[in-house]
């Protein structure tokens, strides 16, 4: 293991978030899968209390300060989850909606927001896609323009994780008529604001358990203060916004798989064919013992993205890795799940099993955060085979 990650406070965080995730998520997690929803507001404040959701906020909004190695290990411990919903939920407060906030937003904002984020008194959502614009972030169309000393906001949000219970969002819109990487600009939106309607809660094909929301913004007034850092560089923000989403995205499938892996070991053990178990095959344990060490390979890279974003958070070399992570994570996650599945047989097919669910759960990581597509251009431009002038 990395020395990054594998000091005794690392052992102590996994400790405390394995034992979190095994008495107050795993016994529960078929109940919100049921429901389509989970209980947000008193899982989050349960984290806040035990300092899980602000590990790399500043200590002045009660915050621990820690480096953002810590945050990979709460990541991956949350993979020990039993669907990919809540985590994906709790991801979204620590790694999604807040960096920009902790990083550009002023004293004021990050008192009001943030800090009670942290706490787990607020539940948060980022508002990047729209129904046009999901991976083309340049391409979104809602717009809040200058009123006296306030935008008015109006628009459209899809896919908002916590999007039915969340106390505020962190939006991107357009701010002015300008280039569309430079007309952009972030700004915490309180839920309860006059105008924004929660048109309804998605039905997703995995994830059942995270509420994710389509959002309707009808002229609705916040005041400039709420913008977070300079205006016209919400763009920028969100694109380093992005590198810790992706990171979270690489780390969460690690044991995750492994879980995957380890029930389908069971399983084939147990499972009696032509005579043996299904796991007496070689194309079988061949297959799965291939499977573990990609699951390995893709930790290593995830952990070497994590040790360059701590020694320069800016470093260029930090987005081809964490787009090459992303990817990989995206990609190997459904080779996992569609391999061991085919070895459950019929059992597979059956919507509770652990890994039909876990088939659907993790399908979402070649998608959000930027489709694998996405992440493809991203890695061609900076090896530098992208074609000149292509979009």
């Amino acid at each position: 293991m990395s020395a990054i990650v594998s000091s005794p406070e690392h052992a102590a965080l996994r400790e405390t978030v394995a034992k979190f995730v095994d008495q107050e998520i795993n016994p529960h997690v078929d109940a919100w899968e049921e429901a389509g929803m989970f209980p947000a507001r008193e899982l989050f404040k349960k984290l806040g209390g035990l300092g899980l959701l602000g590990i790399t906020k500043p200590e002045a909004c009660g915050g621990s300060g820690l480096d953002h190695s810590f945050a990979v290990v709460l990541a991956e411990e949350l993979g020990r989850v039993r669907c990919g919903g809540v985590p994906m939920a709790i991801g979204v407060q620590t790694d999604m909606a807040t960096p920009a906030l902790a990083r550009y937003g002023s004293d004021e904002l990050k008192k009001e927001f943030l800090a009670p984020s942290i706490a787990g008194d607020m539940i948060a959502s980022i508002g990047v896609s729209e129904p046009g614009a999901g991976s083309d972030v340049a391409g979104l169309k809602t717009s809040a323009r200058k009123d006296g000393d306030d935008y008015i906001i109006s628009g459209t949000k899809m896919w908002i994780t916590n999007g039915m219970q969340s106390d505020w969002i962190c939006l991107l819109a357009n701010t002015s008529d300008g280039a569309p990487h430079k007309n952009k600009s972030m700004i915490v939106v309180p839920m309860a604001t006059k105008g924004i309607v929660r048109a309804k809660k998605l039905d997703k094909l995995g994830q059942r358990s995270s509420d994710t929301a389509q959002l309707f913004f009808d002229e609705v007034r916040v005041p400039q203060r709420y913008r977070i850092g300079v205006e016209g560089l919400g763009f920028m923000q969100q694109m380093q916004q992005f590198q810790e989403e992706r990171m979270f995205a690489a780390a969460v499938v690690l044991k995750a798989l492994e879980l995957v892996v380890d029930d389908t070991i069971g399983y084939a053990r147990e499972r009696k064919l032509f005579g043996g178990s299904v796991l007496d095959n070689q194309s079988v344990y061949f297959r799965l013992a291939e499977l573990q060490t990609e699951i390995e390979a893709l930790r290593a890279l995830t952990y070497r993205t994590v040790e360059l974003y701590v020694a320069n958070q800016d470093d260029p070399q930090v987005v081809k890795l964490a787009s090459m992570a992303k990817l990989k994570a995206g990609r190997l996650s459904r080779e996992v799940t569609d391999a061991c599945l085919q070895y459950w047989g019929g059992m597979g097919f059956m919507w509770e099993n652990p890994v039909a669910r876990a088939y659907r759960d993790f399908r979402l990581t070649s998608i959000g955060g930027g489709a694998d597509e996405v992440m493809l251009g991203i890695i061609s431009k900076l090896m530098g085979t992208f074609p000149a002038g292509k979009k």
